[in-house]
């Protein structure tokens, strides 16, 4: 069975940082796209990053957020910097056993599997 256990949410203040975890079991995702959701109370969810061999961001968070994987940990990670209130959301991990490309990487109905979310609360 697939796990995914999302962690290091939290309170922060606007500027601050945080970086997410994502820990993955069950299967090697070596291979996997791996990827970031937020959704905000009263908000749709929505993609925030993703990687394969290559990496995607949505426009909001480019230049501040940083998604990293560590195959051989099975572990997938957000960097997130100069945070804005507009930030606060939980967060999801999500993994597709297949590769995905451009606005298939920000599908969420594409991806197989999904962790319980990590709250992170932006204080202005």
């Amino acid at each position: 069975q697939v796990q995914l256990v999302e962690s290091g949410g939290g309170l922060v203040q606007a500027g601050g940082s945080l970086r997410l975890s994502c820990a993955a079991s069950g299967r090697s995702f070596r291979t996997y796209s791996m990827g970031w959701f937020r959704q905000a109370p009263g908000k749709e969810r929505e993609f925030v990053a993703a990687i394969t061999w290559v990496t995607y961001y949505t426009t909001s968070v480019k230049g501040r957020f940083t998604i990293s994987r560590d195959g051989a940990k099975n572990m997938v990670y957000l960097q997130m910097n100069s945070l804005k209130f507009e930030d606060t959301a939980v967060y999801y991990c999500a993994a597709r056993n297949k590769d995905c490309s451009g606005s298939e990487c920000g599908d969420a109905s594409l991806y197989d599997y999904w962790g319980q979310g990590t709250q992170v609360t932006v204080s202005s």
